[in-house]
Parts: structure tokens; sequence; C-alpha cells
């Protein structure tokens, strides 16, 4: 009903471009592939997530993948084994076409569109 509101300015934001996926690249979902085809794509153990993966080693609400209208980005979203992308940790990092994203124990790489 506000107008000053995080969700009236997330409507607007340009949706994201197509053919971006992630794919698991290591472990017992080895090969599964998931198009990011929203702004916000929350990955984790938990049924609430949109990309649910039965990880021990992840959080129930680990990290997303997000679209700003620049580009994606990966944001830890507090979890107990952290995010990395190629190896380094920090809590929100842009993303390129092949970045390795590693989430506790479960590796994946990430596929943007050029």
């Amino acid at each position: 009903m506000s107008n000053g509101g995080s969700a009236s300015e997330s409507e607007s934001v340009i949706p994201p471009p197509r053919g971006a996926s992630v794919r698991v690249t290591r472990g017992f979902y080895e090969g599964l592939e998931v198009p990011v085809d929203r702004e916000w794509m929350v990955i984790g153990r938990g049924r609430s997530a949109d990309f649910v993966i039965a990880e021990p080693t992840i959080s129930r609400s680990h990290a997303a993948l997000g679209f700003d209208g620049e580009g994606f980005f990966v944001q830890d979203l507090g979890s107990t084994n952290g995010t990395k992308v190629n190896g380094k940790r920090e809590p929100k990092m842009r993303l390129a076409d092949g970045d390795e994203l590693q989430l506790g124990k479960l590796q994946l790489e990430v596929a943007l569109p050029q």
C-alpha cells in the first residue's frame, strides 16, 4: 500500500535474461540443472527454498541467486557453512558465466547468457 517500500522497488526491476542456470557439478545431485528465471531464488534444504537440495551441509535457506537489473549475484543468507564463489567467501558477490559456487559441500556452476 505504501510506495516507499522495497516490494514496489523490486517490482520495477528488469526481469533476468533468459538462459541463466545453475548446475550441480559434484555430489549426489551431480548433473541436476535448474534455470535461474526470477529476480531472487533461494537455494537450501528447507521446503520453502526455491531450489531444494537435501544436503546436510547446507542451511535451510543457505544462499540466494539474484538479478538486480545490472547482473546476477549470489548472497549468503546467514548460512552456517558459508558460500564461496571461485573459492572466495564474501556475503554478496557478482557472478560471471562459468563461476563455481560452493555451498557447504555442494558445488555448483553458473551458466549466464552472454
